[in-house]
Order: structure tokens, then C-alpha cells, then sequence
């Protein structure tokens, strides 16, 4: 992993890894919604989220002109999406076909920065590891040892 901190606007980003953020959906008729916290990635220097709609009903959605299609062909709607601005809301344009034809709806996200957090079980990985080096050490030491009494 990397160890510089990556600035993103007025926040200061955490090293490379996979994270969680809090995101605030608002616009549109309201009925819709996104799951919240969302899946957070910092990648080079760069933030990706991972936001899942309440509907699979969404064929793509335009970010700062950006446009990206889902990352998922069943359930509801998943994009991957950079996020260039935190603490702000950031306006997005998601098509849908719910409606009786496709149509564009505007809403805005909001990524909390207070709210980045290391997503669950990213630190399973190294504690394993390092309680499997542990183990093995001691149980390289005790060999040694019942070694050594055996020989003398």
C-alpha cells in the first residue's frame, strides 16, 4: 500500500485502499435512493465510488459530462463513478425507464469526507497473516528448544 496522502480539492484523501462514505442523495421525485455508506476505492491519487440505486431501472448516469454505465447486469443499478469534490453537492444526471418512456432525472450527491472509513475486513487480511507468522515462529522456537534438550 501506499503511503502519500492524496489531495482531492480541500481534503486530504487516505493512502490507496478500499474504504466506506457516507452519500447524500437529493433531487429527482424522491422516491428514489442509494445505499448509503458507499463503497469507496483510492486508487492513484483518485476517489471511486460505488453507488447503488434502489431500482434497476437506471441505464447510465452523467457525472461532470462523464458518462458511465452500470457495472452490473442484475439487480438494482450499480456505477462506479469519480469523485472529484467532497462536501459538496455534485450535480448528476441518471437516465431512467421506469417511467412509461427513458428520461434523464437530476439529482445531487454529497460525499461526506468526515465520514471515509476503512471498509470492514480490509485489515482481516494482514491480522491473519500476521497471527500465522506469529504461530509459526513460536512454533519454530519450541522445535529449537526440544531440539537442544534432546542433544544435550
Amino acid at each position: 500500500m501506499e503511503t502519500m496522502e492524496n489531495q482531492k480539492e480541500n481534503v486530504i484523501l487516505p493512502e490507496d485502499g478500499a474504504y466506506t462514505v457516507e452519500v447524500t442523495l437529493e433531487g429527482g421525485s424522491g422516491r428514489a435512493q442509494i445505499t448509503s455508506p458507499a463503497e469507496l476505492v483510492i486508487e492513484g491519487g483518485e476517489a471511486y465510488a460505488r453507488i447503488e440505486w434502489s431500482s434497476s431501472h437506471y441505464d447510465y448516469m452523467k457525472v461532470d459530462e462523464e458518462m458511465y454505465l452500470p457495472v452490473n447486469e442484475e439487480g438494482n443499478s450499480v456505477f462506479e463513478i469519480l469523485v472529484t469534490v467532497f462536501d459538496e453537492p455534485v450535480e448528476i444526471l441518471a437516465e431512467t425507464t421506469a417511467m412509461s418512456r427513458p428520461h434523464e432525472v437530476e439529482y445531487t450527491l454529497t460525499f461526506s469526507s468526515e465520514s471515509i472509513s476503512s471498509a470492514e475486513g480490509t485489515d482481516l487480511p494482514n491480522g491473519i497473516i500476521w497471527a500465522a507468522v506469529v504461530i509459526l515462529a513460536a512454533a519454530a522456537a519450541i522445535c529449537l528448544v526440544k531440539k537442544r534438550k534432546k542433544e544435550s
